[in-house]
């Protein structure tokens, strides 16, 4: 059990909490400084907890439909609620960030407006659809000064935190493999047309982004457990894809993509590799990781399959802990509490404020952002040719 505790770091999560991600948790320099946030999107936007955090303010909010609305509301204890975001912003007066949790074909759209008035700004993921978007995105962040964030989830997971600690120490020695996962299939596409309330439809009954989105737009799930932890880029990637094109879940949908799930080959910056899949289509749902170095080794858990296990060079494999982060000093006190998507909602709505305090670039800053969902969309160009390796354009900061 030594090398477990060693491998702990003797003292549990708080000794975690300031290594790899000092800014999160860490006094505000000035803690009279308060903003005010708007917040875009009742569904997924309804789970993050911004108005928690001692220096922020849910000012606003906004919903095109009335039900998320009210939910919304509720949740951040706002009376402020509007029917759009084009009327927040003309009318809640001055706001100093907006959170974007629109559909995923409407972030940039909505990214963009909120930085064009002036606004700070984090968005659900993936960040863009398309590389003109990646290129108008930086363009723009760099413009204009102002913070951008993308809400990762897979970033601020326990797992991934652990993982970064560990990377950050030298465990792993040279982590030279990853095998990312992001599975996601809720049954929806089963008995599509009898299931109208699925999220594959608008209220209308017209079909909504989700149905027939390419996997591998949706890469960040999968990219955050790399990039979030080594801060490697992908340089080029094959990918292959299944699907049953004829099925009516992926008839006539407005991406004309023939595929369920997709996998793909990377190689980094570094000379690394990374298995990355992202399913619509399987047997289960998970966010996981494998994190494979010539001195050790890191199993995140697999419903059903399997635990947590370390595995050090020429020592025997052991079942390990995962400390709960959210309960230690990494997070202002009233947030330390369970949150969605393994308890990432609370430091994913911490990390943006205290960026926002501390006047400085949050952890997952547009080139973050970039680099965990650019190599997705090229990734997904490599399907419909059959796997041809593709270059992936990098998105950096300026020399």
């Amino acid at each position: 059990m030594a090398n477990r505790r060693e491998f702990l770091f003797a003292s549990g999560a708080a000794a975690l909490a300031t290594t790899s991600l000092p800014q999160i948790g860490r006094a505000a320099p000035d803690s009279s400084k308060q903003f005010r946030m708007g917040v875009v999107g009742g569904g997924f936007g309804a789970t993050f907890h911004f108005h928690e955090h001692p220096n922020c303010t849910v000012a606003a909010v906004t919903d095109l439909l009335e039900d998320r609305r009210q939910l919304l509301k509720s949740h951040y204890r706002c009376d402020s609620v509007y029917d759009s975001l084009d009327e927040m912003l003309k009318q809640s007066g001055k706001l100093d960030a907006v959170a974007i949790f629109s559909g995923a074909l409407d972030h940039y759209k909505h990214v963009a407006l909120c930085m064009k008035n002036g606004l700070h700004v984090i968005s659900a993921c993936p960040a863009v659809f398309t590389l003109e978007e990646a290129h108008q995105l930086k363009e723009l962040k760099e413009r204009t000064g102002l913070k951008y964030m993308m809400a990762e989830s897979s970033y601020y997971r326990n797992h991934a935190i652990y993982a970064r600690e560990a990377f950050s120490k030298g465990k792993f020695g040279e982590l030279f493999y990853y095998e990312v996962e992001y599975y996601h299939d809720a049954g929806e596409r089963l008995d599509l047309e009898k299931n109208k309330k699925s999220r594959l439809y608008k209220p209308d009954g017209s079909f909504s982004w989700r149905y027939g989105y390419p996997p591998m737009h949706y890469p960040t799930h999968s990219l955050g457990y790399v990039v979030g932890i080594s801060k490697e880029r992908i340089e080029s990637v094959s990918c292959l894809g299944w699907g049953q094109a004829a099925s009516q879940q992926l008839k006539n949908n407005q991406y004309g993509n023939p595929f369920w799930n997709e996998s793909a080959l990377m190689r980094t910056n570094r000379g690394h590799i990374v298995r990355c899949n992202v399913f619509w289509c399987v047997g289960t749902t998970e966010e996981r990781a494998q994190w494979f170095g010539d001195q050790g080794t890191l199993y995140m858990s697999n419903t059903g399959f399997h635990g947590d296990t370390w595995k050090d060079l020429r020592k025997k494999a052991e079942p390990i802990q995962i400390p709960e982060y959210w309960k230690s000093e990494m997070l202002p006190a009233p947030m330390r509490h369970a949150s969605g998507h393994g308890g990432s909602a609370a430091f994913i709505s911490a990390e943006f404020i205290n960026a926002l305090v501390e006047n400085r670039e949050p952890a997952i800053d547009v080139y973050e952002s970039l680099a965990m969902t650019v190599p997705g969309i090229v990734a997904h160009l490599s399907a419909l040719k059959n796997g041809e390796q593709l270059k992936v354009p990098q998105f950096e900061r300026k020399a």
